[in-house]
């Protein structure tokens, strides 16, 4: 399915930012999302895993305490990059040459990247109660083609979004149907920013402090910014394979 820039009159319209020298370029929003996604990892994979075999407790409760506060505070800021990533998935959507070319390198790059997601984050390798956030944004994009192709058939578009989030569920995707309906939420309110972040954070208000993340992409510009086509692709199964080796060093160490 061949798809290409949309509704470009109506969306500059609606966006005071787009077409702006100022705000916030796509690849300034990913590497943001990059780096508290890693942060967010480092707490969830190094920090956790210090805490779970180191004897603080029993040696230096002061100490234990402080690194249970950092690990909260790593988890807590680690909420806003999911949002963003999803804000720039559906970018995405609207401006992809082939949205079929799009499935595919999310394909590729989600079974590429289980086996770093495990490793880093889970407790054996592999780990089948739950998939990498790769399959998550899969489903999603699926979703939005439908969505698309469906056009004025509204019970069945209905239909197409339940099954995207019955099938997250189902497959237990890292943020699973919840991630799915964020997406498609994004999507319907694409053509009015404002409304779009407002309606973000509350499909997200269930995690804590990631409709925060929304300010930073009401001040998207519209712009692709530097070059950044792969580094996200690049990036999510590298971290987690940097963190997993270190994990697991900590583990042989103790």
């Amino acid at each position: 399915m061949e798809r290409g820039l949309e509704n470009t009159t109506s969306i500059s319209a609606q966006n005071g930012f787009i077409g702006s020298r100022y705000g916030l370029s796509g690849s300034t929003l990913k590497l943001i999302a990059s780096a508290i996604m890693l942060i967010d990892h480092t707490g969830a994979s190094v920090v956790s895993t210090y805490m779970s075999v180191s004897r603080l407790r029993f040696t230096d409760l002061a100490a234990y305490q402080n690194m249970q506060t950092l690990y909260q505070w790593m988890r807590s800021i680690g909420r806003l990059a999911f949002p963003i990533y999803c804000f720039l998935i559906v970018e995405g959507f609207f401006h992809t040459r082939s949205v079929r070319k799009y499935c595919w390198r999310m394909f590729l790059f989600a079974l590429i990247s289980e086996f770093p997601f495990d490793y880093a984050l889970k407790a054996s390798v592999p780990y089948w109660r739950k998939q990498n956030v790769y399959f998550t944004l899969l489903i999603a994009l699926l979703c939005l083609a439908m969505l698309q192709y469906l056009q004025g058939l509204y019970c069945v578009q209905f239909i197409a979004i339940a099954s995207s989030m019955w099938l997250a569920n189902a497959m237990m995707t890292d943020y699973n149907c919840k991630g799915v309906f964020l997406i498609v939420i994004l999507y319907l309110f694409h053509d009015y920013r404002l409304y779009q972040c407002i309606a973000g954070a509350a499909a997200i208000a269930w995690e804590h402090w990631a409709p925060l993340s929304y300010i930073l992409c009401y001040f998207y510009n519209g712009k692709r910014g530097i070059r950044l086509r792969y580094f996200f692709y690049i990036f999510y199964p590298g971290h987690l394979l940097v963190l997993g080796i270190i994990r697991h060093m900590i583990i042989r160490m103790h």
